[in-house]
């Protein structure tokens, strides 16, 4: 049983323990407000289009600073970085609960703390990845990476259905509350973490300018495993997340509500649910050693889940009956096959970079994370426009398997790469 469960294994280590915990009740208040800043601009404007907006808020602060956030956590005290950043976090949120306890009741006063509190988890997010391999063996990477990604699908799903139920009894800005006191442990955990001063001082030390953000991009040019795990993951992301569908197809295919309603809610849960699982029973993970050939196949996995969901809302015809738990149940399946691949995908970029270009490198691997989904859901949407969400879901899917596939078949290094001095 202990080779089939999470490898807790990890957890031993204070520094990382520290980390983990606090990241339990952090992701959860960070989903509330996920939850609350988009609820709060519909209210607010009664337009879809400023909610569509805060992607955009969202995503500049994003790409700026989680480049420059990792070239600042190669050249400084990284855990005086994440104190400083969890700092940053927790004030952002009180920001947006004073402002909306105070009813101010302006669009762009929630739009520019969303993007403030954005920037501070750009340069959080690599400089906290980037971390991880100073606290721990490279033999634990990935039993660490597979408890942090457990986590975070955890928070996607609790969050949200935590504020659902709250919002019966208190109102929008006790979400912005909570979420700020969780950040609290985060500010606790990190204090707490052992000093992790730069790898390299003096001449030749990283520096904190464009020149150090163009140094990490140098290096990933011309690192094809690392790069293939950026590009693998776009392939992924961009042809195979119909996240963009979901409420069209639940109201189309499966007969839900317009206005979103249970099944719309099971559809945007299904994956976090399915992650969650794959790192509930991730224990055999720290045992692959062909990583790359594992990615390529998780993805693989990915792009057919996708095109049986596809299918399967094809096949619904308006009813909400056996074809939906289909449906749901391969976005629960593809949600552990990305499990699978974003665990081994931070293990390998952990494993193969220095420790004085992780920082750089984990920003970039933020950027990617980050901006790939966004860019599907314009491609999803525009797809479903013309050919419609059966078709749009499923051959993106398709695309997925097709796009990898071609990909290992150009670059065969990734799909060899091996965990380092084991063959």
């Amino acid at each position: 049983m202990g080779r089939l469960f999470a490898d807790t294994t990890p957890l031993q280590t204070p520094d990382f323990r520290r980390l983990w915990s606090a990241g339990i009740v952090t992701v959860v208040g960070a989903n509330l407000t996920i939850f609350a800043v988009p609820v709060q601009l519909y209210a607010l404007t009664q337009n879809s289009l400023y909610v569509g907006l805060a992607g955009l808020f969202a995503l500049v602060p994003l790409v700026v600073f989680g480049l420059w956030g990792g070239a600042w956590a190669d050249a400084m005290d990284r855990r005086v970085l994440l104190i400083i950043t969890s700092c940053g976090l927790t004030v952002s949120s009180a920001l947006l609960w004073v402002q909306a306890a105070l009813g101010i009741d302006n669009v762009w006063v929630v739009l520019s703390l969303l993007s403030v509190q954005q920037a501070f988890f750009a340069v959080n997010s690599p400089t906290r990845s980037a971390a991880i391999p100073r606290m721990l063996p490279l033999a634990q990477l990935p039993a660490a990476n597979s408890l942090n990604m457990t986590v975070m699908q955890f928070g996607a799903i609790a969050g949200p259905l935590l504020a659902g139920v709250l919002l019966h009894w208190v109102d929008l800005s006790t979400l912005y509350l909570i979420d700020t006191l969780t950040c609290l442990a985060a500010v606790w955990a990190t204090i707490r973490l052992t000093p992790m001063p730069p790898s390299r001082t003096g001449e030749g030390a990283p520096g904190y300018g464009l020149k150090a953000v163009l140094d990490g991009f140098r290096y990933l040019a011309g690192n094809r495993v690392v790069l293939m795990s950026f590009v693998v993951d776009l392939i992924a992301m961009i042809f195979g997340m119909p996240r963009a569908l979901f409420p069209q197809m639940a109201h189309e295919s499966f007969g839900g509500p317009v206005a979103g309603g249970t099944t719309m809610a099971l559809l945007a849960a299904a994956m976090s649910a399915g992650a969650v699982a794959g790192g509930v029973f991730s224990g055999w993970l720290p045992r692959v050693r062909r990583q790359g050939l594992a990615v390529v196949g998780a993805i693989v996995a990915w792009g057919l889940a996708m095109t049986g969901f596809g299918l399967a809302a094809g096949a619904a015809n308006g009813t909400a009956g056996l074809m939906l738990w289909i449906a749901l149940g391969c976005l629960a399946f593809g949600g552990a096959a990305d499990m699978v691949s974003a665990a081994f995908r931070s293990t390998i970029l952990q494993e193969v970079a220095s420790d004085e270009l992780r920082g750089r490198l984990q920003g970039v691997f933020t950027v990617v994370v980050a901006g790939g989904p966004r860019f599907a859901d314009a491609a999803h949407g525009a797809a479903a426009a013309a050919v419609g969400t059966t078709v749009a879901a499923a051959g993106g899917g398709v695309l997925v398997v097709v796009g990898v596939v071609l990909a290992a078949l150009v670059v065969p290094a990734f799909v060899r790469y091996r965990v380092p001095g084991i063959r």
